[in-house]
This record gives structure tokens, sequence and C-alpha cells, in this order.
């Protein structure tokens, strides 16, 4: 699966009224009515596949709070210096103007389930037939010792692409040679699995690119094991070594605090210090969706239709589902999303639903032309999504498959955008 072009991901793989200012929305009537909460790889995916495969008999309403949408995927080769902000920076104005959807641009702060409404944080409210869920992830933000949100604009998280990820550039360009970057990595389950080791190799790709001998990267991690681990250290050993420095729990012994504005995250093991943290804290549902999470903080939905367990007329897609064997992934949610589409434009117009099949793969750069992968198709099984084919990169691979492995991240990449937004 090399060379992934724009027009083969699409086949593997929506004159809309703009957000109006007053706390009143006009709604199309007599036809049933979708409100989709959240703009990103699952939302913005849901909201055009049900308004462009109804062919407008189903009303279609977005709910986002910004005008654009920054993708966390490829965020990395921002930091790396390998794309520019705009390039992964995505806007609205297609999905209103060539799908009929209603771009509501605002926050959605409750859902009144016995009424199907959906309250603003302006005091409107969005009646709906079927409503989809694709809120992302919020932040735990004490699951760090001695972290806040406030600290947030000291260590970055930058796990919620936007301005923390251009804050957390900025930092990155302020390293200094000689000094220490300092990773706190969040803890299963999260958005993206690969997404921390890669930002490490793109933070080392900015330093050696620099010809930085003696800066260093220490990631402390609660996780005994991750995403690609012995792909991602045979990397680091080759294109950066002794610059990356991974301590495992039962090397640091666990977290006693940290302390934003010194710098440093105090261990059992020992206090490091960087001129950067990167403190990424545990997470959990977007907080629209609280009402359909259990105690893990995220929500159990149904695999062959991503319904809500809690309520029929509800689906949650993405980083905010418990999707079985898949990862918290764009991919994911953008399949994901096609899957809700599907069963909720079923329900309202009685179309055809077949049976759910589900994909998902991870791109992740090492260093230039070094890409590597990992991914899987599923299906249903047992009240599951399982995976049912997987495959991985391997170590040792030659460097013109690691770069063919990389350009199909770049179409991939120019696909899902297309896809989601296009």
């Amino acid at each position: 699966m090399t060379g992934l072009t724009r027009r083969q991901f699409t086949t593997l793989v929506g004159a809309g009224a703009a957000s109006l200012a007053a706390p009143t929305y006009l709604r199309a009537q007599g036809k049933p009515r979708v409100v989709v909460i959240g703009g990103g790889a699952g939302g913005a995916t849901a909201a055009k596949y049900i308004a462009k495969d109804s062919n407008g008999a189903i009303d279609v309403t977005l709910v986002e709070d910004s005008d654009s949408f920054t993708t966390c995927f490829f965020s990395n080769l921002y930091l790396g210096g390998l794309r520019d902000f705009q390039s992964i920076t995505h806007s609205y104005d297609q999905l209103i103007s060539a799908y009929g959807i209603t771009k509501v641009t605002g926050r959605a702060s409750a859902v009144d389930r016995a009424a199907k409404t959906v309250t603003m944080a302006d005091g409107a409210t969005l009646a709906y037939d079927r409503l989809i869920l694709s809120p992302g992830i919020d932040m735990i933000w004490d699951s760090v010792p001695g972290y806040s949100q406030a600290d947030a604009e000291i260590a970055p998280h930058a796990w919620q692409a936007g301005p923390q990820t251009e804050l957390l550039k900025a930092r990155l360009d302020a390293v200094a040679d000689g000094e220490t970057i300092v990773m706190v990595a969040p803890p299963n389950p999260y958005r993206c699995p690969p997404g921390p080791y890669e930002r490490v190799s793109m933070m080392a790709h900015v330093l050696k690119a620099k010809g930085y001998t003696g800066a260093k990267i220490v990631v402390i991690d609660p996780k005994a094991k991750f995403s690609k681990q012995g792909l991602f250290q045979a990397g680091w050993e080759k294109h950066y070594p002794g610059m990356v420095e991974w301590y495992g729990p039962d090397i640091h012994g666990g977290i006693k605090t940290v302390n934003a504005g010194a710098g440093t995250v105090e261990t059992d093991f020992d206090t490091f210090k960087g001129a950067l943290l990167n403190v990424i804290p545990a997470q959990k549902a977007g907080a629209i969706a609280d009402g359909f999470a259990d105690d893990s903080g995220f929500c159990p939905i149904d695999a062959a239709s991503m319904r809500s367990t809690m309520d029929e007329a509800v689906f949650v897609i993405g980083d905010a589902s418990i999707a079985g064997d898949m990862p918290k992934s764009g991919f994911s949610a953008n399949s994901q999303a096609k899957i809700a589409a599907m069963n909720a434009r079923g329900d309202l117009t009685d179309s055809k639903v077949f049976p759910a099949k589900y994909s998902n793969t991870c791109w992740s750069l090492i260093e230039t032309d070094d890409g590597v992968k990992v991914g899987a198709q599923y299906e249903p099984k047992d009240g599951k999504i399982t995976s049912v084919v997987s495959f991985i990169s391997q170590t040792g691979e030659d460097a013109a498959l690691r770069k063919a492995t990389y350009e199909e991240s770049l179409g991939w990449y120019s696909g899902i955008v297309a896809d989601m937004f296009g």
C-alpha cells in the first residue's frame, strides 16, 4: 500500500447556511435533523457523508467552536520544520457551500436527551433526531502531580492542535545546544499512541539539523512499553545516537511532582530539569460527552454502528469513544464517522445499512524520508470492534521502503483532509 493518492484514499475510505450570530438558528422545515458536535476527523466527515449521501433529505448542522480546524495528525511535522502551520489548518467553507451543511460556530454546553436538544453556550438550542458526538479529548489536569491548565502556557501539552502547537514550536526553536527537553508522556488510553514518540523524533531532528551535539531529550513515561517501540528506539539510535533517553516506570519509579516554572520533573529516581517541558496529561472524552461516558472517562458504543450504548439516538465517534481494538487516531475517527453516518441516515430515511467494516493506519516519521507505519482492518465481533488483519513496519527495512512509506503518508494526509472538508 504505497503511493496513496488523494483519489485512492477517497475510494477507501457536505449551499449551506453560515453560522448565525443570534441565539436562534434557522432550520429546514419538515426534514429529519442531525446535529454533529465536533468538526475534526470524525465530526466533519460524518456531517459531510450524511449531507452528501442523503441528497439533501436530512438537515445537517455541524457545531464547532472555531472557524477552522488544525489537525493533530501531521502537527509533529510542523514541529520538525517539515510543514508550515497553514498546511495543517483547514476551512469549513466547502462543507457549507457544497453540501448544504449549517455550520454553527460556538460551544455546545449540554445535551438534553429527553427533549433531544443541544444547548449552546450562548443559550441557543438545537433540536435533533439523531446526534453525533465527536468532541475529541479533554485533559485530566491533575493526572500529573503539580501540573495544571495554567501550567500548559509554560509547559505546553500541544495535544489539542492550534495555539498550543505554535507555542511548543516556539519553545522548541528556542532550545540551545547543551540544554535538555523533558517530555512527560501520557498513560493509556490516549489520542494517537505513536504520537509522543514521533514528536520526540521531530524534536531530535530539529536539534540535529542545528548541529546541537550536546542537546538531549528525556522521556518520562508512565507506560512500560509504547506503540512502535522497537522501530522508534532503533531509529533514535541510528539517527540521533545518545540524544534520546527513555525512562519507563521500572526506572523512574513514578512522578512525584512537576514544577512548570522551574522546568523540573521530580521522580523517585531523579529530578530532571529541562529548558523545555512538554507535559501530556491523561485524557478523557470531551466534556460534552460526559453523560455518555463510563468510569473510564470514555464512551461505550455498539461495535456495529458506533451508537452510544446509553442512547440509541446518539452516536459517539473518534477519540471520545471506546472503540475496542481501534486506536484513537484521525484515520480511525474518519472510518468510524462513515459507519455512524450510514446508520444515522438509515434510521431517518430507511436507506440501506451495510455491515460495519473499519480501518486504520498510523504513519510516523523518525527522520527525513524514514517513515514507519502500523495499521489494521476491523470488524464487530462479540460486541467489540476487533482487529482481523494487521501490519507493522519492520526494523532493518531499506531506505527506499522507508521513503516510500513516508510518501504514502503524504498521500494519505491529502486524501483524508479532502475527504473531511472537500
